[in-house]
Parts: C-alpha cells; structure tokens; sequence
C-alpha cells in the first residue's frame, strides 16, 4: 500500500510540474557570482551580494550554449555607452567577454581566460562540444568592415583560448551564418559579408580539420535564397534551414529548405500549419533550440515588429504547434540554449526598435516535463541556498552525487 500511495505521489509530483513549470517562462534574478548565500535548515533561504559586482550588461548579437549546469554567454554590442558598461568596457560598443551563468546558485560570473580571444563579437556562431566553446565568424564596428572566418576554441574547464589550425579553403570572411556540429563536422551555413548574402554551405571535418565547400548536384528552384540572421536544425541526414532574411525582407516558414548530406542536394519542404493559427509569421534573427526531432523558434523580427511567441516544429511530420507560452518581452537579435535535460533559458536581444533598447533579462523555460532528478533538485537547492559553499567531502557525505557536485561548482 505505501508504494502505491508513493506513486501516487510521484505522478502527482510530475503533474504538477507540468501544470507549473512546462511552457512557462521564469524570469531569473541572476545574482553576481560573489553572492553570500544566507538562510538556515529550517528557514526561509534569503539572499545578498556584494556591491559593486555584476551581471552582463544589456546586448545584443551575443550568442549562448548551455551543459547541464551553465549558461555560457558570449559577445555582443550595444551602442547605449551607459548600458555597454560605460568606461570600464575598452571595446565599447562591442562585449570583449566570456559570461557563465550556474544554473544550481543562479550567479553570474565573467569569465577570465588566457590566450586569444576573437574580436568579431557580433552574430558570430557559437556550439559547445565537449568542454570546448567553437566560435566561428562574427563582425567587429563598422558591421561587415572587419568580419572572421577563423574558428576559435575556448575550453570551459580550462578558460584558455586557441585558434584551431586548419587546412582547405576556408568560407568567407561572414557573419549572421548558422552552424552546427553533425556526426563530427561543423557545418557552417548563410551569412552575410555586410554587403553579399550567402547561400554557401561549408564543413569542417573536425578531426582532420580540413574545410570543404558542399556543391549540391541539384541548382534548381529547390534552393534556398541568401539569407543571414537565420537558424539550422539536423536529424542526422538533412540540415534544415530556419527563418533569417536580409536588411530588407524576412523570410517565410510556410516552407523550409533541407540539405540531403546524403544525396547532396537541396530539397524544398511544405509545412503544416497550426490547424487553429497557421503557420509563424516569417522571422530573422530569432532563436532556435532542438529537443531530439522537436525544433522550437523563439521571438525575432519580422521587419515592421518584433515578436514574441514560441513555436515547435517535429522533423518527422513537419507540423507547427505554437506554444502556449509568450515571452515576457518580445525580442530579437537575442540568444536562446537549451540544457541536456530539456530546459531552454533566452538571454538579451532588442526589445525596442525605435529606442534602440536593448535588454539584460534572463528566463527559462521548460520544453519537456523534468525528469523527477530535475524536480528534487531544483526543490533541494530552494530550501538549501548554502549548498553551493559546502566543501566536496560535505557535500558527498550528504548523500549528493559526483554529478550533482559538479554543478555546483
């Protein structure tokens, strides 16, 4: 009877996180790192921070990945001198920096690493594999004066920066492209010169880190049109691609364009829209995370406003669902990662078009129903704030995992 009454009270558990936590965003106070923790075993956890640190300020451009216990949030600019940082920020208006935001004490921290880090710290593209941050492209100021096209390896663990040598023709000196890493390569699509727009699709081998340019045997109307500020999903087989557009025009998500990387052609998809609503409206520089076959847009710019829904897109049956979440601010230009466990957290972006205004907001929200892991410890570190200043040995004679650990430090 007891364990009955026990998964009873599981299942009541998962339901009520899905009623409260699935597709809703939570706004995170995201405290600086030098944050001292205060609250007792019994009482209410209360907390204070130092003076004179902080959080990221407002941007835009940046881009972000997260792992199980990070956010890493890279880049950026902001024309606004008061809200760059003012005197302190040496590479006004751009973001010279590395942020990590810790998920377990909700911090913020600015990274100090060694070697080189890029210059171009605007619409670059950024994915994380292993420990490692590969930061691809990008702009400097004057946008599309001084673009990259080298690729930079930041490693997390180590905070040391390198430049990745390679071999073969490199693309084009871009930014706004999107990247992904697929069965080992990074693939790099789109972008922008400043003044040319791009439907160029390039792979780096990442283990003979050799470039090559793919030349599809098709060159027909299945192509897609140059675009940057757009986003790509994978199943493994075809690269999709999401959205972007130009200074001008933004494109339609009505149908989308697939790179077969086995046929190595282009294929143009019809998709389904939402019976009730349609399809999204047509978006660039928006953000795009993907759970397994499920693709979720967030936010962007259609050219006269700025948006604010979330919609899912399955790979397997190409049908639309908009979501019944809403950002709390509609944003573009913004940032969006999702962690191994489902949640998705959005960072910065343009909030107002005529102000020029930008945001330093951070939210989350789950896409998935947490796993009860994900349930117990986020209630553990609600009612046990002080955790995180625990030592190793503690924390293990507590009963807490290796892993569990780990995120806390």
């Amino acid at each position: 009877m007891a364990a009955a009454d026990g998964g009873r009270e599981l299942d009541g558990l998962q339901g009520r996180a899905e009623d409260g936590l699935l597709n809703r965003f939570v706004q995170l106070p995201g405290r600086p790192h030098t944050a001292a923790l205060f609250g007792d075993l019994q009482g209410t956890p209360r907390r204070r921070h130092a003076l004179g640190q902080r959080s990221p300020p407002a941007r835009s451009g940046h881009r972000c990945v997260a792992d199980n216990a990070n956010l890493y949030v890279f880049g950026g600019y902001n024309p606004d001198y008061d809200e760059s940082g003012g005197p302190e920020n040496e590479d006004y208006p751009l973001f010279r920096e590395l942020w990590r935001y810790n998920f377990a004490t909700d911090t913020w921290h600015q990274m100090g690493t060694e070697g080189y880090m890029p210059r171009e710290l605007a619409s670059m593209s950024l994915v994380l594999h292993g420990n490692n941050l590969l930061v691809f492209g990008g702009t400097g100021i004057p946008f599309g004066e001084s673009n990259g096209n080298d690729v930079h390896v930041c490693n997390v663990k180590y905070k040391r920066w390198a430049l990745l040598s390679c071999r073969g023709k490199k693309p084009n000196r871009i930014y706004g492209q999107a990247m992904a890493i697929i069965n080992g390569s990074l693939y790099v699509f789109g972008g922008t010169t400043g003044y040319i727009y791009s439907t160029d699709l390039h792979k780096l081998d990442l283990n003979t880190r050799e470039w090559i340019q793919l030349k599809p045997n098709n060159m027909s109307c299945d192509m897609p049109e140059e675009r940057y500020r757009h986003e790509i999903a994978h199943d493994g087989q075809r690269i999709y691609i999401l959205g972007g557009g130009t200074s001008w025009t933004a494109y339609s998500l009505d149908k989308i364009h697939a790179y077969n990387l086995e046929t190595n052609t282009w294929e143009e998809i019809a998709t389904k829209p939402h019976e009730k609503v349609g399809f999204p409206a047509a978006r660039r520089c928006h953000s795009c995370v993907q759970i397994k076959n499920d693709v979720f847009v967030c936010g962007g710019y259609n050219g006269e406003v700025i948006l604010g829904d979330v919609w899912k897109l399955n790979l397997q049956t190409f049908q639309w669902v908009k979501l019944p979440a809403a950002m709390p601010e509609p944003v573009y230009f913004h940032c969006a990662a999702v962690t191994p466990a489902g949640c998705m957290y959005v960072h910065g972006g343009v909030v107002n078009i005529h102000e020029n205004k930008r945001t330093g907001s951070l939210f989350k929200m789950w896409l998935v129903v947490p796993s009860l892991l994900e349930l117990s410890w986020e209630k553990l570190l609600e009612y046990f704030p002080h955790l995180a200043t625990l030592s190793r040995s503690q924390l293990l004679h507590l009963g807490l995992t290796q892993g569990l650990i780990e995120r806390l430090k």
